[in-house]
């Protein structure tokens, strides 16, 4: 008897700590649901008894430096339909084709379709929705959407880039910055029974939209207008392949401007053509690489200068005279030539200013070959060659470099006067912007400021020092060589009377199929100013101009078309 009276006392027990245990567990399960699924159950429960129409937010603008407006946000509708809520679907259907210039049956397929909720129509105008508006049809919605507005249409379009029909960003400072721009959507919710039909005395809720952040980007408005009018002229007057500037502050790696031609409307892109829109919008100063030819020269002359500041025996002053005055150099048993025959006095017994102005190639195939590759190399890095600059854009090329251990000497005599090497325009600027702006290596940037609607400052972007390329005294000592370059040299058409204007003049051959392309060309010029303190620097490149080929007359006239309007623009007085 005993020991049944305890036996049963433990089974009485394991049942109740049996018990205990499920309801522990069932407490902690509907703990968990609570805690951790509840926001998420809330949701599904919403979806599932009411039906929503989204409310677009405003996508910040994008503006120059002062504030001017590029891109805005304009105000469209979205139609919407809830088949099971139309009486009368051949009436909606009918007017709704006829509004929005639909085929009937298209909008009559979408009314009677076997969902809770159809689109018809995104981005229609204010002018469609009031007139859908008073029909006053039953289960017909408006819904309030953005329209992307490119205020100048094909100006500065491949740095805006565009938006999808959503309004994400697909390219351009558009894609680079969308998570500041783009917003956070509202919407209205209607409740609803579980086939979508609204329920009667039911109030509709409101959550608003939060419009994006404003993007305050470097470029200068009135020097941008300067840039894309100078850049039709050369479409004009040279008919070549294509004509690209960019201009940018040498102090501080702003970007001022910066535009290629042929250009393409923002408010009217080919988007039925993916191959055409994207070749039309991509920003070939940032994304294309080309043989640069001799506006290179002036990394080889302050390689040299460097060299020599530093006590390099292989290296020379810049008033060192380079004996040899053939028009070429025999290296590796290949004839390396210079680009005219040296029947004139000007490319006889040349020191480095002497080589700048006349541009001649075998003075740089001495130097280079001189230095030797280790040393060039280590100039190629320093200014920024071989890779990207780090701007705030996608899709940069870092260029095309040999291989420091492949390279021969013919490969080295060829890079050392811009040849054998690709660059993007970007890099070509910046390292120019290093070579005479005190010697540092500036990191370029399109973007200085993101603000709220209300102007508050989110985000400030600063100027950043990549690294120092060459000594500040040799960055001024070679400004000035350039400066000569302007003043009697090949950039004299670039002079302007009272200002110190530096520069360096390029004519490089175009290769197809790995051979030379006869009669194309792409000629530039790489100008700055003030020489003794450059706050301006720009680069024009013209790919394959028709007649005239050299950077000396197709390139400098108008990058001092360009300074000339920036001296008038911001009232700069002669030195």
């Amino acid at each position: 008897m005993r020991n049944t009276y305890f036996s049963t006392k433990k089974r009485l027990f394991a049942m109740f700590v049996a018990i205990a245990f499920i309801f522990f567990v069932i407490f902690l399960r509907l703990g968990y649901i609570q805690i951790v699924w509840g926001k998420k159950l809330q949701t599904r429960a919403l979806e599932q008894w009411t039906r929503d129409l989204p409310v677009t937010a405003d996508r910040g603008d994008i503006t120059d430096t002062n504030g001017i407006v590029f891109a805005s946000s304009g105000t469209s509708y979205t139609v919407y339909v809830r088949p099971n809520s139309v009486s009368n679907h051949s009436l909606v259907a009918e007017l709704l084709s006829q509004a929005l210039k639909l085929s009937y049956q298209d909008v009559y397929d979408k009314v009677t379709a076997k969902i809770s909720e159809n689109t018809i129509k995104r981005k229609i105008t204010v002018e469609e929705a009031n007139l859908i508006r008073s029909y006053n049809l039953e289960g017909v919605y408006l819904a309030a959407d953005t329209s992307r507005e490119y205020v100048y249409g094909d100006f500065l379009s491949q740095v805006l880039g565009f938006v999808s029909s959503d309004n994400t960003g697909q390219s351009g400072l558009e894609a680079y910055y969308d998570k500041y721009l783009r917003g956070v959507d509202g919407a209205i919710l209607t409740p609803s029974d579980l086939v979508g039909k609204e329920l009667e005395g039911e109030s509709a809720y409101y959550t608003p939209p939060v419009s994006g952040l404003n993007v305050v980007t470097t470029i200068d408005f009135r020097i941008q207008r300067v840039v894309e009018n100078v850049l039709d002229l050369v479409m004009q007057g040279h008919s070549p392949k294509g004509a690209r500037c960019i201009v940018v502050n040498p102090q501080t790696g702003e970007v001022l401007a910066m535009s290629s031609k042929p250009s393409v409307d923002l408010n009217n892109l080919p988007r039925d053509n993916i191959g055409e829109l994207m070749a039309s919008t991509k920003n070939m100063l940032i994304t294309d690489v080309y043989e640069p030819g001799s506006t290179f020269k002036v990394l080889t002359a302050a390689a040299m200068l460097e060299e020599y500041a530093r006590g390099n025996p292989k290296a020379h002053s810049a008033s060192y005279v380079f004996p040899n005055n053939a028009n070429f150099r025999i290296v590796d048993g290949s004839r390396v030539k210079c680009w005219t025959t040296h029947t004139s006095s000007k490319h006889c017994n040349q020191n480095l200013g002497d080589a700048l102005n006349n541009s001649c190639n075998p003075i740089f195939t001495d130097i280079g070959l001189s230095l030797g590759k280790e040393t060039m190399y280590k100039y190629l890095s320093a200014f920024g060659y071989g890779a990207v600059s780090g701007i705030d854009f996608a899709g940069e090329q870092a260029g095309l470099l040999v291989a420091e251990s492949a390279v021969t000497n013919g490969d080295l005599a060829r890079i050392s006067f811009g040849q054998t090497i690709a660059v993007t325009p970007l890099q070509l600027a910046m390292a120019t912007s290093a070579a005479v702006n005190g010697g540092l290596l500036m990191q370029p940037y399109l973007v200085k400021e993101i603000r709220t609607q209300e102007g508050e400052l989110v985000k400030k972007c600063y100027p950043t020092v990549r690294q120092r390329a060459i000594s500040e005294k040799v960055s001024r000592e070679l400004a000035g060589l350039l400066e000569n370059v302007v003043t009697n040299g090949s950039g004299k058409q670039a002079y302007i009377e009272g200002f110190k204007v530096g520069g360096k003049t390029g004519t490089a051959q175009k290769y197809e199929n790995g051979h030379i392309a006869v009669g194309k060309y792409v000629s530039s010029f790489v100008g700055f100013f003030p020489a003794d303190n450059p706050q301006y620097l720009a680069l024009m490149l013209v790919d394959e101009p028709t007649g005239a080929h050299y950077g000396s007359t197709v390139a400098a006239p108008y990058a001092k078309m360009i300074f000339q309007q920036i001296i008038n623009y911001k009232n700069l007085k002669p030195a």
